[in-house]
């Protein structure tokens, strides 16, 4: 018998999202990242002139003070530093360290198997089409 729940998507969209953050916290923990530090060290690693804070946070959906403590973690850990702009000195980037690109290729193997371990019983087909619906929806809720 289904719960009155398994009806709502917004409900299951956010079960699902938090089984995913939850395996991929665990997976994550062993090398001192979070799924925030590990998207914004993502994030600055495939910048490889830098982001701003404010595009960092633009694209995660947080709160600029979120992703100044964020960055900071990762800066005081030395994976990521901040840079003003040539463009405009006032702007500060971030840009992941050579520590930080190797953390983030070690790490990015534990995460994307922590992903793999609830997503596993779709097919090749039905992630694609999950990708894809999740992107627009995304996409046009930003």
């Amino acid at each position: 018998m289904g719960h009155p729940l398994t009806d709502d998507l917004g409900f299951l969209l956010s079960r699902a999202s938090g089984a995913v953050v939850r395996a991929t916290n665990t997976a994550l923990a062993g090398h001192g990242l979070r799924v925030r530090q590990y998207s914004v060290l993502v994030l600055a690693c495939d910048a490889a002139e830098g982001v701003t804070q404010r595009e960092l946070a633009d694209v995660l959906g947080l709160d600029p003070s979120q992703v100044v403590l964020l960055v900071d973690e990762l800066a005081g850990r030395g994976l990521v530093e901040r840079r003003p702009s040539e463009a405009d000195r006032r702007t500060r980037l971030v840009l992941a360290t050579d520590a930080g690109r190797a953390l983030r290729d070690v790490a990015e193997r534990d995460a994307t198997a922590a992903v793999e371990a609830p997503l596993g019983l779709l097919a090749d087909a039905e992630r694609d089409r999950l990708r894809d619906v999740l992107t627009r929806i995304w996409t046009a809720a930003g």
